[in-house]
This record gives C-alpha cells, structure tokens and sequence, in this order.
C-alpha cells in the first residue's frame, strides 16, 4: 500500500493506494468520529458490483449504511439529482456527523462532494474512486459541483474529502473505453507537470495498456503526487491550481456541444489538449515536435485527436460561458514544452477559431 499526503493548512488528507483496502476501510470509518448512520451514494453500474460489498465493511466499523444509486452517466450531475439526494440523506436521518461516501467515477465523486459540501452547512464525506479517471483526478483536491444546461461545474464548491481509498483491483472490471479515458488525464499531468513521467508513459505504453502491475501503481501514484503538490501550493484555483485545466476549457466546450453524450470526459480533454498544443504552436510557446509527440500518445491511448459533432461557433459561445472566463477573457493554460506550462490571456479570436478548425472532425 501507498500513501500521498495532500497536506493543506486546515483541511489536509490522505490518499492510500492499493489492493485490498478493507481493513484500511473499516479502521478507518471505526475510529473517525463520525455518526453511525452513512450513505453510500453510488451509480446503476457500479453499484450493483461494489455498493454491497462496502456496506459490509462499513457494518464491520459500526455504521449504519444506507445505499442510494443515481443512473449512471454525466447527466445525472444536475441539481435535479441532488435534490433526490437530500430527500434520502433526510430521510435516512443523517446529521451534521454523518458521512457520505462517494463510490465509482468522477460523476458520483462531484455530485456527493456536492452534496456533503451543501447538506445541513457540511458533512463528511469519503472518496472511494472505482474509474482510473476518477483516481488520478476528480477525488483528489475537492473541486466539487453540479451542471447547469449552460455549462459543466458551474454550481458548486471547494470541498475537501477526509480521506480517499483508491483499490486498484476496480480497474479489472473497466470497460477498455474507460481505460482510455483516465490515461487522457494521466497524459496531462506529464504535460503540465513532469516530462519524465511523459516519457515513461511513451516508454511503457504496453505495460500501461495491460495493467502491468507495477505500472499502474506508478502511474496511480505519480499522477496523485502530482495533484497533490499542486493542490497543497493552491488549493482554491488563485494561481498554479489552473494549469489543471489544460485542455479543460476546449474540453468542455466539446462535452457541451455533444450534449454529455458522443464523448466521456478524458476523450473531451483529449481533443482539448490537441487544441490547446496547436494554440501553444500559433502563438509561438513550442513547434512541432511538441506537438507530434503529444497526438502520438493520445493516439497510442486509442484517444482522439479531432472531435465529431462540433461547430466552430458553438463551441466558441461555450468557452465564454466557462467558469475560466472572467470580465470577457479566456485564461488558456498552454505550453511552453513538456512538462512546462503557463496561463495566457491574450490569445486573439482569430487564433482561437483557427485552431479549433483543427480539432473539429468533418
């Protein structure tokens, strides 16, 4: 087992990294101060495999759990949902020491932060990540919230888990589609963060692509030292928090002009950094090289580079109805090299729409 430590001022926690976390699991819900009674909020697809199976170690420690499933997929993160939520956390008789424990994918991990952040003021809550997009990502560092018909995460919160359990076994039952989507993050992290993590990932691309043990715990590892060091330096987005954003804002704009559904969120972020490279190479931060080796991993990841189902201008109005966006303008996290980044304001339109005509697919 492994352990990275997001060592924040007030709110600091750890994340254990593993097989076999049960006993870590139950030790902990035993002896956190929390009240018996627990929800466990989970989605159809993941549920039904692991929602029993935790309930029973929760009962192990003393809790009380109750199980709420929400339909599995990116549109159940709506204010809609939520308030079903609230009903069962009503319902249920939480209090201000119940915990919510999020169970499966970066959707299920927002929408109970969300919910725990917001619920009688702040409950606790527990990350139990079951996706590899959710491990090395959206359980790590608090961001959590809901989308509005106008845009992804516009509602919501900074709000920090007590701890987070990533069981690696959870990874054997992936569709490969889901596979790819976490490497699309973990691709990121070498981008803004560590060429030589970026190299490993071209190195060992086969071993990473099976589930070779010691490279997924490595790349499971790295990518969540690497939030972590930039989460503790940043923890509410003022400063270098934002070079996690890189592809993000392209990114989203695609995920919002494909309704949520022609692509999941890696495969979006994907074709984002593919944008955001072709904007770094327009306003003169790299040249090709750069370029070509991040599209050759992203490909080598079976992830695209172009997206399907997209308009210039649709996707223009969506990335200034982004959270990024402030008085008008659009703050691009691009690339000065692997591994290097920085925030620019100053990208004319013109360059913009140039470069997202070579992301969008005929």
């Amino acid at each position: 087992m492994r352990k990275v430590r997001v060592d924040l001022p007030e709110n600091g926690y750890d994340i254990f990294i593993g097989t076999g976390l049960e006993a870590e699991v139950a030790s902990f819900f035993a002896g956190a101060g929390f009240s018996t009674r627990v929800l466990v909020l989970s989605d159809t697809n993941v549920g039904k495999v692991y929602a029993d199976k935790v309930a029973e170690v929760l009962r192990q420690a003393g809790k009380q759990p109750s199980v709420h499933f929400v339909p599995a997929g990116e549109r159940s993160k709506s204010l809609e949902e939520a308030e079903h939520i609230y009903t069962k956390a009503i319902e249920t008789g939480l209090d201000r020491k119940s915990a919510i424990v999020a169970l499966g994918g970066g959707v299920v991990g927002d929408l109970a932060g969300f919910i725990a952040a917001t619920y009688m003021r702040g409950v606790p809550f527990v990350q139990i990540p079951t996706s590899l997009l959710a491990q090395v990502d959206s359980s790590v560092g608090g961001k959590v919230a809901v989308n509005h018909r106008l845009g992804k995460n516009l509602i919501g919160a900074f709000y920090q888990p007590k701890r987070v359990f990533i069981d690696l076994r959870c990874l054997s039952t992936l569709p490969k589609r889901e596979l790819f989507t976490g490497l699309g993050e973990i691709v990121k992290y070498g981008v803004i963060y560590d060429e030589a993590f970026f190299s490993y990932l071209e190195e060992h691309a086969e071993e990473v692509l099976a589930l070779q043990p010691e490279a997924t715990e490595h790349l499971v590892v790295r990518s969540c030292e690497i939030k972590a060091e930039v989460v503790t330096q940043d923890e509410k987005e003022t400063g270098l928090r934002a070079i996690l954003n890189f592809g993000h804002t392209m990114g989203h704009a695609i995920e919002k002009e494909t309704r949520y559904v022609r692509y999941n969120h890696g495969e979006a972020v994907a074709v984002g950094m593919m944008g955001a490279a072709y904007l770094s190479r327009e306003m003169g931060m790299i040249g090709n090289e750069e370029v070509t080796r991040l599209r050759a991993l992203l490909g080598r990841f079976s992830l695209p580079t172009q997206a399907e189902g997209c308009t210039e201008d649709g996707m223009m109005a969506a990335v200034f109805h982004d959270k990024k966006t402030v008085d008008g303008k659009v703050k691009w996290v691009l690339m000065e090299g692997i591994g290097r980044v920085k925030a620019v304001s100053d990208v004319p339109e013109d360059v913009v729409r140039k470069c997202m005509r070579m992301i969008i697919s005929d």
